[in-house]
């Protein structure tokens, strides 16, 4: 897992069919300070997040297709929450 930031859509006329109806973000990893480090993910949406928004990620692709509920699909990154605060110590 790891926090991200949504810095943009996917649109995608062509697609497998396990993301039929589901909506796709551009994620960009962040580091401790909250800045972007570079890496990136195309993550399917469970929380309805948008452009801007801080977002928790799980990056494994068996999770993944757990928290779909699809047994098997060509899907490794979801977004599974919007983070509101993060403090760390």
């Amino acid at each position: 897992m790891y926090i991200g930031r949504v810095s943009g859509t996917v649109v995608a006329t062509i697609k497998d069919e396990a993301f039929r109806g589901r909506k796709l973000l551009l994620v960009d990893h962040l580091d401790l300070d909250e800045q972007p480090t570079g890496a990136y993910d195309i993550c399917v949406d469970t929380v309805q997040a948008g452009v801007g928004d801080r977002v928790l990620v799980l990056d494994e692709g068996n999770g993944a297709r757990q928290v779909l509920r699809l047994a098997e699909a060509p899907i490794r990154a979801v977004i599974v929450g919007i983070v509101d605060e993060l403090d760390k110590q």
